[in-house]
């Protein structure tokens, strides 16, 4: 190599070696098409010892280039952070794939051991997350801890690949003694919607080590959102809590406060632009009050929050010492109600954390008494629901019991088999099923014969979560010691059950949630009577988590609600130690 040369090469190092083991061309718009193009980026690769970090934001790398560039990474075993947001600009969504497979598995080939992997503003849509799922599933992301993947386009088939990688990266990791230990998610505006956000929720669940996760701007509605707070459930060292600009309503932030009561370790929580309204303010208020004692961040902007829930918000963060930031703008206070808020915080001596308020919507009474009739009315057409419903089940149980009568003074024949003179098994009717469903007991489930699971799994339509936690409260109600009695109801629900989670479609998130509600472990907008007794449902819980059918996935969300002090398990101490030694081992 000629001196000059040298001394060219030793400049560029020079101005692109960074500390700690970083070589960075961020910012520098190369152009690399082709392996003539990337000619000094390769060369800078090789020469660098010790390489640890490759930073290449702002470039635009083509295929032929990348294949060069990964082929010089092969020998950079030391490789541990890989920035590589915003370096396809211009390129067709082809290119990004074929570009993202061959350096992943220059990765995998070098023997990295990776624990950050940014790619994000690189619009590269599903069939890109396709590019780097190998890589995400192999030894090189074990050891990975910071995920970037903001403004990629994901959609929802990116968020389930997504998902899927980030599952089998944990089950291989977890097979060599180590399990994957991700601390931080970022996935911000990707169109994750619902379905990509509860298939990254069950990934999460499973991962449990996550301490930031940021998903803005993503159009998750409430049912996207429960299933994010039931995986959050199981992060215990969540500190970081970025959701902005997703739909909550009421029904997502009741569930959200929830999981946030189990949490200890947030420090910022950003639910701005959510429109979680005030009763959404109100459960979140009650959450912050009973602990986040870490707080410093509480984003609640722009959420349609009216005075009452603003100011019970201040209240709540009354003994929050390390509180920074109370962002309650754009909410619907008025003038005297933002004068208020700021006479609470004063009180506190904690004024100075209030944001600007600048952008209150003003509190109109005229708008606040139609919301207060609008709500009555509502109210009051739900208690002729009900009602009617009531009045129908009544008469429902009235025919039911006219036909059992009839059974019981006219008992069916027994069907002689003439090949051997023994009398045939006599197959229950789908009516009988139905008596049982209605009028639960353990005397119907034993008259209903050894066909009873199958027969109470066929009557029961899987594809819906509430009419299977319907039909699980009903058959584990009846659940008694007595071993005919046990054996009965385990085998109908692990005929139910089996069938339910075997299916692609079924919600397990969905199911978990409203079983939670009707036994009341967890809150619910909907006026949803809790069941009476406990004891059936937790006993049979117990035996189901341990088959092989059951979600994993949802073993610490039902571990965090069973373990949270609440008076209907008060009666049930019993069952409710068992199942929580169980969930504990399996």
């Amino acid at each position: 190599m000629a001196s000059e040369d040298i001394a060219k090469l030793a400049e560029s190092l020079a101005r692109t070696q960074v500390g700690g083991g970083q070589l960075s061309f961020k910012g520098k718009s190369l152009k690399l098409n082709t392996a003539e193009d990337a000619r000094e980026v390769i060369r800078e690769i090789e020469a660098f010892e010790g390489l640890e970090a490759l930073r290449l934001e702002g470039n635009t790398v083509g295929v032929e280039a990348a294949r060069v560039i990964a082929k010089a990474l092969e020998k950079k075993s030391e490789l541990k952070r890989c920035h590589w947001s915003d370096m396809f600009t211009g390129r067709l969504r082809s290119e990004i794939p074929p570009a993202l497979i061959s350096l992943g598995d220059a990765l995998i080939t070098a023997g990295a051991q990776l624990v950050e992997l940014d790619l994000s503003d690189n619009a590269f849509g599903p069939d890109g997350v396709r590019g780097f799922e190998a890589l995400l599933k192999s030894s090189a992301c074990f050891t990975l801890r910071e995920l970037k993947l903001n403004n990629c386009g994901l959609g929802i088939g990116g968020g389930k690949i997504l998902a899927s990688a980030l599952t089998e990266c944990h089950r291989k990791s977890s097979a060599l003694g180590k399990p994957l230990a991700l601390t931080m998610f970022v996935a911000g505006r990707n169109r994750l919607e619902n379905d990509g956000a509860t298939a990254l929720a069950e990934a999460f669940g499973i991962i449990g080590t996550l301490e930031e996760i940021h998903m803005p701007q993503n159009g998750i509605n409430h049912p996207g959102v429960t299933a994010l707070a039931q995986a959050f459930a199981a992060n215990s060292l969540l500190r970081v809590i970025n959701l902005n600009d997703n739909t909550f309503t009421e029904k997502g932030a009741v569930a959200m406060a929830e999981t946030l009561k189990i949490l200890r370790q947030v420090e910022v929580i950003n639910f701005g632009d959510c429109l979680v309204r005030s009763r959404g303010a109100l459960a979140i208020a009650d959450a912050v009050k009973e602990g986040l004692h870490r707080l410093k961040e509480l984003n609640l902007s722009f959420c349609e929050i009216k005075r009452d829930a603003a100011l019970a918000i201040a209240e709540a963060v009354e003994d929050k010492s390390e509180l920074e930031k109370l962002d309650l703008n754009g909410n619907a206070l008025g003038e005297e109600g933002c004068e208020q808020l700021q006479e609470i915080l004063e009180g506190f001596s904690m004024a100075h954390t209030l944001a600007s308020l600048s952008d209150d919507e003003g509190e109109e009474e005229e708008e606040e008494e139609e919301g207060e009739e609008e709500e009555e009315e509502e109210e009051e057409e739900e208690e002729e629901e009900e009602e009617e419903e009531e009045e129908e089940e009544e008469e429902e149980e009235e025919e039911l019991q006219r036909g059992e009568a009839e059974e019981v003074t006219t008992p069916p024949k027994k069907i002689l088999d003439t090949h051997v003179g023994e009398p045939a098994s006599v197959l229950c009717s789908p009516t009988d099923v139905s008596t049982f469903l209605a009028f639960p007991s353990s005397e119907k489930l034993l008259r209903l014969g050894p066909k009873s699971s199958m027969l109470i799994a066929q009557q029961t339509d899987t594809s819906d979560p509430e009419k299977v936690v319907s039909t699980f409260l009903k058959v584990s109600s009846v659940f008694k010691d007595d071993l005919a009695v046990k054996t009965a109801v385990q085998e109908a629900v692990d005929a139910l059950m089996k069938k339910a989670f075997g299916s692609a479609t079924f919600n397990s998130n969905a199911f978990i949630t409203k079983l939670l509600i009707h036994m009341g472990l967890l809150k619910s907008e909907d006026k949803i009577k809790a069941i009476p007794n406990l004891y059936g449902p937790l006993m049979v819980l117990n035996h189901m988590v341990q088959q092989d059918y059951f979600p994993k996935t949802l073993t610490p969300v039902l571990l965090a609600f069973v373990t949270k002090p609440n008076r209907a398990l008060e009666s049930c101490s019993f069952a409710r130690h068992n199942l929580l030694q169980t969930l504990h081992h399996v």
